[in-house]
């Protein structure tokens, strides 16, 4: 893709021709000419209504041109126009567009929809296509020559006098539907109408009243006295009108009669959704730092004053206090008048940020993640925009947030998998982090107590300078953990517990004591899977490879991958047999056998499942930092971030599973999470215990984890990745050919695997595959894996583009292919 977006544009009111990138899956941009009427309106970032064949789409304006260029002028081809322009302001600014563009090249996606991707969602408009009927259609014998589909699709726009070509296509079928109403067009009885739909999204507005006259006070009635007295009391002397009502005491026919006489003005008032209305404001004392946080901060203040790009890693332990580092140097940025970003991995610890940030820089903090409403989204972006909030946190998506003059953007547990998006459009929201910095030309500090390998390891190399905070805050100690081997545990008791001893005597001695406890297991349901006894199956999902999981609560098998649901059978779905065990423990049935043997402790569940509401989770989180909940037992969304000084105890009930993953990372990750989740423990005055369940005691990720060194795993993971030739000593790239028919995908990559042979004769890159992906079906679609690693990150990049380009030459299916760049599991 070559670069549009940051060339040298002529000026909106002379260009005539507009690049626009759509949203659709394509690498390519499209020339469209620009009206009379609608030159000086069209400038890059504005949104535009275009026709894409037979649809008409919203897309963006990426750069003017004066002239189609020779590609299109010496070939005559007739440029289709421009139909409108929505917005009066550009949407998109300058940034954010060579921003997107850098991001759609590098992770080989459509601009368009990366664009899409960086606004509110909803705010896009779309162009809905309706069939009506004609006068001719009205007129007597106009159905004579039809047949009975016709007939029957004639009477139906005769009675509704307009329908959408959807919902003609559910109502008839989709083939049946679009012949039937070609037909009826081209027989002058239909014609088509298209329209845009949007979805709602404006600036929240009340009725308020003002006082405009406080002077009248004879003959006025009771009630009219009473809300004059009210308006009189409020700050600014206006309040909504329905407020104004409650308060008072009185009906809407008082205030009628005062703005009729002159006293009062009603009018409409913008009110602005707040995602944190609800959340009281904590204070914030100003803590003292210690001496390794004040050398992290100068280091970090200082980059941000001399206005140049620099990436920092902060390797802080877990308790060092990262999280004070952060919002000091966000506080020197707004002195220095420049604008903040910070990135959280999870949309749990938004919550907990934002109220800590709003405490110190009140309402210039805005809130961008997916759980918001539609409205509050909206309104958080125009905050931004608009620079009345000039510091943002927020999820992975929040990195295209508009701000103006970034000098620091931070990516709080840079490590984490959640800021890989999964689904096109593809990208990494540290390393997108990393780029904005870049071009913005601020500082970006990547902040970790277990930092990703390739993080680490370009700090250790000199392309990020390394900071750390190696002691936690007040010199407390890390909690002392132990590794309880369940193999002897099954030779001594004869069976598989879910806890061992060891743990149950600790959880005991834990609130004998007073204090708070987190049980880690990274499963969510109640049985990991059904298996029956008499013929060996298990049930799996319909669509996917991957067996059901059993939930209790709802008394359903369900699929995690594509939500596919099974009533819980009571015999085997194959054999008949009653003979079914359900068998491997989730965080359900932890959570009633932990109610079981401690009948007396308040104890809460926290995973995808049981904080489906909204802020549900924070309520949850919340009454466990005020001691109204004993016990928390979850899955990793317990691990990262929280500080509760009351909890003196982590157990991890199995981490086994995550180590036998068919992945590269498989050991990285099990060693983050339970570090990650050991530094929740002994945050207080009380000395912290961390007790690991396994069948692999001598797994040296595991027996690193014990002792939380991260520097010591380092050592011996970047040995193994070495040796193999993974990241970091190779790029990488997963491309993933998915179709409900297997021999169809086979096909196609089979005609991709040729593609890379020709366009890579020397075997520059090493290209493995294609083979079945380790999971091998997902959602009705068969997966096929092909894995390109080389040791240049460039040759990988342009070997990657010129085969995927051969292969659509050759007539691969490329809608079907999905390519990851620098992917972060190859599951």
């Amino acid at each position: 893709m070559e670069s549009t977006a940051a060339t040298l544009e002529e000026t909106a009111g002379s260009a005539r021709y507009a690049l626009v990138a759509l949203p659709v899956p394509l690498r390519r941009t499209f020339l469209y000419s620009i009206p009379e009427h609608l030159r000086g309106e069209v400038v890059p970032g504005s949104r535009v209504l275009v026709p894409f064949g037979k649809r008409r789409l919203t897309g963006y304006a990426v750069s003017l041109h004066e002239r189609p260029g020779d590609d299109v002028a010496g070939k005559g081809i007739r440029l289709k126009d421009i139909l409108e322009v929505p917005d009066a302001r550009p949407l998109i600014n300058e940034e954010i567009l060579r921003l997107t563009e850098w991001t759609a090249d590098y992770y080989l996606g459509s601009w368009g929809e990366l664009l899409k991707a960086a606004l509110p969602a909803g705010i896009t408009e779309t162009v809905v296509t309706f069939i009506l009927p004609t006068e001719k259609a009205a007129l007597p014998g106009a159905e004579e020559s039809l047949t009975g589909t016709e007939s029957e699709v004639l009477s139906t726009l005769l009675e509704d006098g307009e329908i959408a070509i959807s919902d003609l296509k559910e109502r008839f079928g989709a083939r049946k539907a679009a012949r039937t109403t070609g037909k009826l067009i081209e027989k002058g009885l239909a014609e088509k109408s298209h329209r845009k739909i949007t979805a709602g999204l404006r600036p929240k507005t009340r009725r308020t009243v003002r006082l405009v006259d406080s002077s009248r006070q004879a003959d006025l009635s009771a009630a009219q006295k009473k809300v004059i007295d009210q308006l009189s009391n409020e700050l600014g002397e206006e309040m909504p009108l329905a407020e104004l009502l409650e308060k008072a005491g009185v009906s809407a026919s008082p205030v009628n009669t005062l703005e009729k006489q002159g006293a009062l003005e009603i009018f409409e008032k913008e009110y602005r959704r707040d995602p944190m209305s609800g959340s009281a404001r904590s204070y914030a004392p100003e803590l003292i730092l210690t001496g390794p946080q004040e050398m992290v901060l100068g280091s970090i203040t200082s980059a941000i004053n001399e206005s140049g790009f620099k990436t920092f890693l902060l390797h802080g332990i877990t308790g060092s206090g990262k999280t004070e580092v952060y919002m000091r140097a966000m506080k020197s940025a707004l002195e220095m008048g420049k604008s903040s970003l910070m990135l959280v991995p999870e949309i749990a610890l938004t919550p907990v940020f934002s109220k800590r940030l709003r405490a110190v820089f009140g309402d210039e903090v805005a809130i961008l993640h997916s759980s918001l409403s539609r409205g509050e989204r909206y309104d958080e972006w125009r905050r931004i925009r608009d620079g009345d909030a000039r510091i943002v946190i927020g999820t992975r998506s929040a990195v295209f947030a508009p701000l103006e003059n970034i000098g620091l953007i931070v990516v709080d547990e840079e490590h984490d998998p959640s800021y890989r998006q999964h689904e096109m459009p593809f990208y990494h929201g540290r390393d997108v982090a990393v780029v904005r910095a870049k071009m913005a030309g601020a500082v970006a500090v990547l902040g970790s107590a277990t930092p990703a390998l390739e993080s680490y390891f370009n700090a250790t190399s000199g392309k990020y300078e390394l900071l750390e905070l190696p002691d936690r805050i007040g010199d407390r100690p890390l909690a002392q953990a132990e590794i309880v081997d369940l193999r002897e545990t099954f030779s001594e008791e004869g069976s598989d517990p879910v806890l061992a001893p060891a743990l149950r005597e600790a959880i005991a001695e834990t609130h004998a004591k007073g204090e708070q406890s987190i049980i880690l297991l990274n499963r969510r349901g109640f049985s990991q899977f059904v298996l029956c006894r008499s013929c060996g199956e298990t049930i799996k999902c319909k669509n996917c490879d991957i067996t059901l999981t059993f939930h209790k609560g709802i008394d359903r098998l369900v699929c995690h991958y594509c939500n596919y649901r099974l009533r819980t059978p009571t015999a085997c779905p194959e054999c008949e047999s009653r003979f079914l065990y359900f068998l491997g423990e989730g965080t359900e049935q932890l959570e009633k056998l932990l109610r079981t043997e401690f009948p007396t402790l308040k104890i809460a569940r926290v995973d995808r499942d049981s904080t489906r509401k909204r802020k549900q989770l924070e309520k949850l989180l919340h009454d466990f930092s005020e001691r109204k909940i004993d016990m928390l037992t979850g899955t990793q969304m317990l691990a990262k971030g929280h500080d509760f000084p009351n909890v003196t105890l982590v157990g991890v009930v199995s981490v086994d599973a995550g180590l036998a993953l068919p992945d590269f990372r498989s050991a990285e990750r099990t060693f983050q999470l339970l570090t990650q989740v050991a530094g929740r423990a002994g945050r207080g005055d009380r000395p912290g215990r961390v007790i690991i369940q396994t069948f692999h005691p001598t797994h040296y990720a595991l027996l690193h984890a014990k002792e939380q060194s991260y520097e010591a795993f380092y050592e011996d993971e970047i040995v193994y990745r070495r040796r193999l030739n993974y990241p970091p000593f190779t790029a990488m790239a997963s491309i993933l050919v998915k179709h409900a028919d297997i021999r169809f995908a086979a096909e196609t990559a089979g005609k991709l695997r040729k593609a890379f042979a020709s366009v890579d004769p020397e075997r520059k890159c090493s290209t493995l595959g294609p083979a079945p992906a380790a999971l091998s079906k997902i959602k009705g679609e068969y997966r096929l894996q092909i894995i390109v690693r080389s040791a240049n990150r460039n040759v990988l990049r342009k070997t990657l583009n010129a085969a995927l380009e051969l292969a659509e030459k050759n007539g691969c299916e490329m809608r079907i292919v999905h390519t990851e760049v620098d992917p972060v599991n190859l599951l």
